[in-house]
């Protein structure tokens, strides 16, 4: 279903990308390359792909944990809204754990790899998502009572809002700051500078930032620097979606004993290294 619903707003997703290519065409500036953006859909492509297996593997499992539900949840305007906010508070601790464990980091850094940001960037995903765990953040949903399927539509409605927030071509919202995510905010978390790194993991609201202290306004004095830290200047989709995994298994494999092989695999991404060094 969620693929579904993706491909359904794809239409809507490459004409504003045609757009605002062409808005930055016509201002001069290299927001867009033609081999970034072909990189970006073919990794989309392969994501998709992974993640319908994914789903049809573990929907199966989300039904199970539905049989043991706490409450009934009816698909009701009330229903819906509490499946939309509680998907949105765990996608944010879903998305910190994601920068937080190497593990997750290793599918999550395709993500971060372009040194543009554009509305394509947003189709840079990793068909490694379902081995660092995604799914497993939603099954909590399900034990509480939300129809499993009703969880995938919301999940993909929710990164479908999430690929208009990858622009430039739009400044700061007002009022709309304070309580959504806006590409201002995105920028930041997109953003390798030393003020912004692991910063703004909200997906619709940015308000769980703010709550727990991970949130940082865009400073007009400190321009974003897109990228990641070890910047990989590749365009290869398979060198994009696997580099972080190898080096994490060959660092892990070069650990000096179990403990600092499980930091390696598991510990901040940053950090890994360090760790293999003090054991």
């Amino acid at each position: 279903m969620e693929q579904w619903i993706l491909l359904a707003a794809a239409p809507l997703f490459l004409g504003l990308i045609g757009w605002e290519a062409w808005y930055w065409h016509r201002r001069g500036r290299a927001i867009y390359s033609a081999v970034d953006s072909i990189s970006n859909a073919a990794l989309a492509l392969m994501h998709q792909v992974a993640d319908a297996l994914a789903w049809a593997a573990t929907l199966g499992l989300f039904y199970a944990v539905y049989q043991f539900r706490l409450f009934d949840i009816p698909a009701t305007w009330w229903g819906i809204a509490l499946l939309v906010l509680g998907q949105d508070f765990l996608y944010y601790w879903f998305h910190r754990a994601h920068h937080r464990i190497r593990w997750m980091w290793a599918s999550h850094v395709t993500h971060h790899s372009s040194e543009r940001l554009n509305l394509s960037t947003a189709f840079r995903q990793s068909l490694t998502y379902p081995i660092s765990g995604m799914w497993l953040f939603w099954l909590p949903l399900a034990w509480l009572g939300f129809e499993p399927t009703h969880i995938v539509a919301v999940v993909a409605i929710n990164l479908g809002f999430q690929f208009f927030v990858h622009t430039q071509a739009i400044g700061r919202l007002g009022w709309v700051e304070k309580i959504f995510n806006t590409p201002s905010h995105h920028r930041v978390h997109h953003a390798r500078n030393d003020k912004y790194i692991d910063r703004n993991y909200a997906g619709v609201l940015i308000v769980w930032d703010k709550l727990f202290g991970t949130f940082v306004e865009e400073d007009p004095d400190v321009p974003c620097e897109y990228g990641i830290i070890g910047q990989i200047h590749s365009h290869n989709p398979v060198t994009l979606t696997f580099h972080e995994w190898q080096a994490m298994f060959r660092d892990a494999w070069r650990a000096d004993g179990f403990r600092s092989a499980l930091k390696q695999l598991f510990g901040p991404p940053e950090r890994a290294a360090k760790a293999q060094r003090i054991g």
